[in-house]
């Protein structure tokens, strides 16, 4: 994808962000009575004179499946700093979270809210690629602080799915 707002998954390429959200309304609407965490994160992997970077929307029905999307952005040259890589990554997945605006939740709550004494509820999350082990442990307090400041859940490795599982899926 050269767009850096075009989204794509198994089924569809080329969407929109307005497209993506409208897929996410549909899914809860499916099953309005579920627990959702929507989560993003994104992942990436050095190649040859680039670096491929891939973001993921990832929105869980707990227990019951899940709808996902994918962004990809390469930047031309090789990332091999480890704090400037997790610092992208981030950083990447912060743009994507702040697409969701309160006009976005107040629709998702529209939908999910008649039905919160049957146990609705959604989470918003930003997963990230780093863990208590390895070389990221160091960056975790600076990584989370970031996410926390912006009022969203932030998850780190093994918690982290959306970023070091689904993004990482489509890196190589």
């Amino acid at each position: 994808m050269s767009d850096r707002l075009l989204f794509q998954n198994i089924s569809e390429n080329n969407m929109t962000f307005e497209r993506v959200f409208s897929k996410i309304i549909t899914f809860l609407k499916q099953e309005p009575s579920s627990i959702y965490h929507l989560s993003i994160g994104t992942d990436s992997q050095v190649h040859q004179n680039e670096t491929k970077f891939i973001s993921a929307i990832h929105l869980h029905r707990v227990g019951k499946g899940a709808w996902g999307c994918l962004r990809e952005l390469v930047l031309p040259r090789e990332v091999r700093s480890v704090r400037e890589k997790i610092s992208m990554e981030t950083a990447y997945s912060q743009e994507l979270a702040s697409l969701f605006t309160t006009e976005h939740f107040n629709e998702m709550t529209d939908v999910l809210l008649p039905y919160a004494d049957e146990g609705a509820d959604l989470r918003f999350q930003i997963h990230l690629d780093i863990g208590r082990k390895g070389v990221t442990k160091d960056l975790i307090q600076e990584m989370t602080s970031r996410i926390i400041s912006m009022g969203i859940e932030a998850k780190i490795k093994p918690d982290s799915y959306a970023a070091s599982s689904y993004a990482n899926r489509y890196t190589k």
